[in-house]
């Protein structure tokens, strides 16, 4: 892959730390320490006035890179998965492209040749939430197929703890200068830290010896690992509740050979946090070049932002129509596919059905009800051994749909358009839903095809192709103005496509049935 020749950055806006990454020249991802305010290691302290709202976070963080550094020229903005909503920016700022904490940890390990598994954990322990989100890796994709969440209200779950531990010296939690001497007085004392909490875990009979060990001191005050330990507390509860969220995933006891764990985010940093996780689900997966769990997210959006690795966030699995064409007279059903595995990418082009190399052109049928969906592959369209759509709407001229069941007569003259997903490999198939497509006039034709949207999720598109002089092929015309396409949302795509009928036959290479 190229590297982008203006400066990319990825954006970590969390609830305690705004965090701003680059790409070295040697390749190797770091913080972006010399903005003013910035606790090392960690990065700029979120304003208390912007904490939970994303926008105005990104715009602070932006907007301070900017002032010291310059403009760059590509944003990546990590969020939460299933959270892909584009927050509003600094006018100035390049419109960020999207990665979840999943696809950018799952980026930094793959940029650093770790192995894969088909199954993966990704258990991100930051300042508002736990979070487990269970990623199936197919065909070099990563997909999302499901999150276990624990977000206890206002305090957060990281943040409850650097409150817990304020609170326990007497020291206020709202005071930014107060918790970056918090957070750089942990970092720099980590080990001081975790041998009387390991020695609290391992002789709980002798917990008080231990608890009065002085680990460090803030704004002149002693914290000890008892008040450490105490606002562990509500640490290991929050990682079970998440993986509550994940009915049948295995939590009784390690399984190393089933799923691969990543623990990252500020929390992952205590052994205590680590253990608790071993003890349900198997050793974590170590972080590349013991790179800061807190960071991992940030440091792989950054070599993304820069063209050093691949997100890995396309749609893994193809999308096709359900059809059926006319074959001396009679129907038959099948598939006609629009875009083959891997190829949508969210806030990407629209991808189209193509036959031979290319557009299919399809129409949706007339008012009266007659036909449905026909058409040819790349040259004129005659109707003869052309498409008809066999969809849940429209098959043929008795006025039912192609599983025999009767089709509404609301006498808008709509096609019912279904879409399933086949999975890669398997050749599973699910459905992925059913739009009404209006009828079209005498001759008009169309191009099929699907997008994923920002946000992750899919539209149905529908580009009328104009007419064209005789002899020549609408794509070729330039004197043919392109009507805007038409779209129907079909929300997000089955990332685990799951048989919804044993007996449905692949296509073939044209979409018909085989």
């Amino acid at each position: 892959m190229t590297t982008h020749a203006a400066p990319a950055i990825a954006v970590d806006a969390g609830t305690r730390f705004l965090r701003v990454a680059r790409v070295r020249t040697d390749g190797t991802p770091e913080l972006v320490e010399e903005l003013p305010g910035t606790v090392p290691g960690e990065g700029l302290p979120t304003p208390a006035g912007v904490r939970g709202d994303r926008g105005a976070a990104l715009r602070a963080a932006y907007t301070a890179y900017r002032e010291h550094c310059g403009t760059p020229g590509q944003v990546v903005l990590v969020v939460p998965p299933q959270e892909r909503t584009v927050p509003p920016g600094d006018d100035r700022m390049p419109r960020p492209r999207l990665l979840d904490t999943p696809h950018a940890v799952l980026a930094l390990l793959r940029h650093a040749g770790t192995r894969m598994a088909p199954r993966l954990l990704v258990c991100d322990l930051g300042a508002s939430a736990a979070e487990v989100t269970e990623c199936a890796v197919v065909g070099g994709s990563v997909t999302v197929a499901r999150v276990g969440r624990y977000a206890p209200g206002d305090d957060g779950y990281g943040a409850a703890f650097d409150e817990a531990v304020l609170a326990g010296a007497g020291l206020p939690d709202d005071d930014p200068e107060v918790l970056r001497e918090l957070v750089q007085a942990m970092g720099e004392n980590a080990r001081r830290v975790e041998v009387p909490l390991d020695r609290m875990a391992a002789r709980p009979d002798r917990a008080d010896r231990f608890a009065d060990t002085v680990v460090f001191a803030v704004a002149g005050r002693e914290i000890t690992a008892g008040m450490v330990h105490r606002a562990l507390d509500g640490f290991t509860g929050g990682v079970d509740r998440a993986l509550a969220g994940l009915p049948g995933v295995r939590t009784a006891g390690p399984d190393p050979y089933r799923t691969q764990v990543i623990a990252v985010g500020s929390q992952a940093r205590f052994g205590v946090l680590l253990r608790h996780l071993t003890g349900r689900l198997g050793r974590p997966t170590l972080l590349p070049d013991g790179t800061d769990p807190a960071l991992a997210a940030v440091f792989g959006a950054a070599l993304v932002a820069g063209g050093h690795v691949d997100p890995a966030d396309r749609y893994p699995h193809a999308v096709a129509v359900r059809v059926h064409r006319t074959v001396v007279g009679r129907p038959r059903d099948g598939e006609l596919l629009i875009s083959p595995p891997g190829t949508l990418e969210p806030g990407g082009a629209t991808v189209f059905a193509e036959a031979g190399g290319e557009r299919v052109r399809v129409r949706t049928g007339s008012a009266d009800g007659a036909g449905g969906w026909a058409g040819g592959t790349a040259g004129p369209v005659d109707g003869a051994g052309g498409w008809a759509d066999g969809t849940a709407g429209s098959a043929d001229r008795t006025g039912r749909r192609a599983d025999g069941t009767a089709r509404p007569a609301d006498g808008t003259g709509g096609r019912e358009v279904r879409i399933v997903v086949r999975a890669a490999g398997s050749g599973a198939v699910a459905p992925a839903g059913v739009v009404t497509v209006p009828p079209s006039g005498d001759g008009a034709r169309f191009h099929v095809g699907v997008r994923l949207a920002v946000d992750g999720t899919a539209r149905l598109v529908l580009q009328p192709v104009g007419r064209s002089r005789p002899g020549v092929h609408p794509a070729e015309d330039g004197t043919v103005a392109q009507p805007p396409p038409e779209e129907f949302p079909l929300g997000v795509l089955p990332a685990d496509p799951q048989p919804d009928s044993p007996s449905d036959p692949p296509p073939d290479s044209e979409g018909a049935p085989t």
